[in-house]
């Protein structure tokens, strides 16, 4: 049987024509530890508050029990912290992009900001050992709540929230000929 590490080093010395010692490689430089983006920072963060949330909840939450129902009341509470102006349908600034002067209509959490949270809470969900079916962010009445604060945001705003419409394949395939 063949001792690999003999062979090579034979084969080396054979092939050895200078004196010259041979090129050294590149060291590859001393390991740090992984960056973090930051989205991963934000997706921890998020979940820790979660938990927090849980775990001060009268009477506490185990997580394993949470519905969507205890999603929707953890973003109605986020809804104190909010720095969005959202403007009540009494208000006499409703639907008017640039208000002309303060009103005392609440502050919320802006739709994005929901939405953004709630797609890191249902990754972060799975990523601690919950199951797609049973992730209480990805609920029906989650999603149907986020649709109602988009649509309640953009009408208190003035403006229409329109889903972009997907152009039909003839007009991408001219589109993609204009040189031709």
């Amino acid at each position: 049987m063949l001792d690999v590490y003999s062979t090579i080093n034979s084969v080396s010395q054979n092939f050895s024509l200078s004196s010259a010692p041979p090129p050294t490689l590149p060291l590859p430089p001393p390991s740090s530890p992984p960056t973090v983006s930051r989205y991963e920072l934000q997706k921890r963060r998020d979940w820790n508050t979660f938990g927090q949330y849980l775990r001060n909840h009268k009477p506490p939450l185990i997580l394993s029990r949470c519905s969507g129902a205890n999603i929707l009341e953890f973003l109605k509470y986020l809804d104190q912290f909010g720095k969005t102006k959202v403007h009540s349908c009494n208000c006499p600034f409703f639907g008017d992009p640039h208000p002309p002067a303060p009103c005392n209509c609440p502050l919320k959490q802006a739709w994005g900001s929901l939405d953004a949270l709630i797609g890191r809470l249902r990754a972060a969900f799975e990523e601690n050992g919950g199951r797609t079916e049973t992730n209480p962010f990805g609920a029906r009445a989650v999603r149907l709540y986020l649709k109602e604060v988009r649509d309640t945001q953009a009408k208190a705003r003035g403006i229409a929230y329109e889903k972009k419409k997907r152009r039909n394949i003839k007009q991408r395939i001219s589109s993609t000929n204009i040189c031709d």
